[in-house]
């Protein structure tokens, strides 16, 4: 057993399989940094997710189109966004009860739509999903090239989307808008920047995001929609944007970190340890919450997070 887990095979697998389960993660994540850098919480994220995996999964079953059915995703993330920004940015309601609101909204209406389209069936239906794209040369590489170059186009995507954040909110002058709308909305009023439509700018970004990492999950992850198939980790990306500090590099790190946990359960498991499947399931979420635990105290928190801006309260 000990030495299938050393095995070339194994690990080589192992790899191959961290980058995929991370995916999700990591996508999400990168939304929610965008949108908690313009000073908006958006805990509507499990349910955007899982609205995304919804329409994109339907959109796909009714085309036959899985780039068609990643855009409808998009699309319904954008709308759920929008609907969060009304809430919370336009009529200054508590971020936390409109986020939670946008999530069983979003939840309630995936099933309700999925249910409306496809009905009850024994058997679940299913589409043809996204097959890995290997990329020529570099796929031949020994070793790495069937863990690295062997992976979703969605996955690459992922990963290049990651240093363009980074980019993105670091090194333009857009991004030190955002920083600075969310460190303190009044300072960036000052210098004429429109906070509320920033943030709804921000909030339609993320909320693509969202939307593109739920379909990932039923149309590249899987072939199905279930009413599980997000799985939480929309609360997850929330707590990698915390464990990150609100760093693109730093919070996909930690989405990566999960992505290990989740593949390596799954992994032990086809190796025959036995254990209970709740034990390996819960391994990758209990590593969450110990590694949060143990920077939460140091993160740097945008002051502006939380706090609706009202121009007329400028000042006082």
């Amino acid at each position: 057993m000990m030495a299938d887990i050393f095995s070339a095979s194994f690990i080589t697998g192992l790899i191959g399989a961290t980058l995929r389960m991370s995916t999700p993660i990591i996508l999400a994540t990168l939304g929610e940094i965008i949108t908690e850098r313009a000073g908006v919480l958006n805990l509507g994220i499990e349910g955007i997710m899982l609205f995304g995996a919804a329409s994109g999964f339907l959109a796909t079953l009714a085309t036959g189109n899985l780039w068609f059915g990643i855009l409808m995703a998009a699309l319904s993330g954008v709308l759920l966004a929008l609907l969060m920004s009304f809430l919370a940015v336009n009529l200054g309601l508590s971020q936390h009860v409109a986020g939670l609101g946008i999530t069983i909204f979003a939840s309630g209406l995936a099933m309700f739509i999925y249910r409306k389209a496809v009905g009850s069936p024994v058997v679940p239906p299913t589409v043809h999903p996204f097959s890995p794209l290997a990329i020529p040369f570099l796929s031949d590489i020994p070793f790495i090239g069937e863990s690295f170059f062997k992976q979703y186009f969605l996955t690459y995507i992922t990963w290049a989307l990651i240093p363009l954040v980074s980019i993105f909110l670091f090194r333009t002058r857009f991004g030190l808008r955002i920083r600075t709308m969310g460190q303190n909305p009044f300072a960036a009023d000052t210098v004429g920047v429109n906070v509320n439509r920033t943030r709804t700018i921000c909030l339609a970004i993320g909320g693509a995001l969202f939307g593109v990492a739920g379909a990932f999950l039923t149309l590249a992850h899987q072939n199905m929609f279930l009413i599980d198939v997000v799985g939480g980790r929309g609360w997850i990306a929330i707590a990698m944007t915390i464990f990150g500090n609100w760093n693109p590099l730093m919070g996909s790190l930690g989405g990566l970190m999960f992505g290990f946990l989740d593949a390596l359960q799954l992994r032990l498991q086809s190796v025959g340890i036995h254990l209970p499947i709740h034990v390996f399931l819960m391994i990758p979420y209990l590593m969450t919450i110990v590694a949060l635990v143990g920077v939460s105290r140091k993160a740097t928190v945008p002051a502006g997070l939380l706090k609706p801006y009202r121009r007329e309260e400028k000042g006082g």
